[in-house]
């Protein structure tokens, strides 16, 4: 059981978002959530709307179930290039250059720790029959 949350056109590049999602990649989101108010980074704000909105998602999609937050782990999360914002700076003799403003995708995907390893097993067995 897993829900993710998507957010797309972040004003930071990913390079720089890179930085703070590995630092949380594959821990319990509780934990996640407390590492990222101490890291300074501007961007760590919109990664943590992000796993609390792929939390709330889980939350929603199960309504007949309780879930326990602490027990959910950020299984994946992943930045891919956006759009790119292209300005001009002028400089010297009547010319510009061109300057990119980038842009991020942030994907979020929690799940229960028990979750992934039945998948594995699944695929597993069908390898062996081969």
């Amino acid at each position: 059981m897993e829900a993710r949350a998507i957010r797309k056109h972040i004003r930071s590049s990913p390079r720089k978002l890179r930085t703070v999602i590995n630092v949380v990649r594959g821990e319990r989101v509780s934990d996640a959530l407390n590492t990222l108010n101490f890291l300074p980074q501007k961007v760590t704000r919109d990664v943590k709307l992000t796993i609390l909105s792929a939390v709330h998602n889980m939350i929603d999609q199960h309504s007949d179930e309780r879930i326990d937050e602490s027990e959910l782990i950020v299984s994946m999360i992943k930045v891919d290039e956006g759009s790119r914002l292209k300005r001009f700076r002028p400089v010297s003799r009547g010319r510009a250059h061109r300057i990119l403003k980038r842009t991020a995708h942030l994907t979020v995907v929690v799940s229960r720790p028990g979750t992934e390893d039945l998948e594995e097993s699944d695929g597993a067995g069908e390898q062996d029959n081969d």
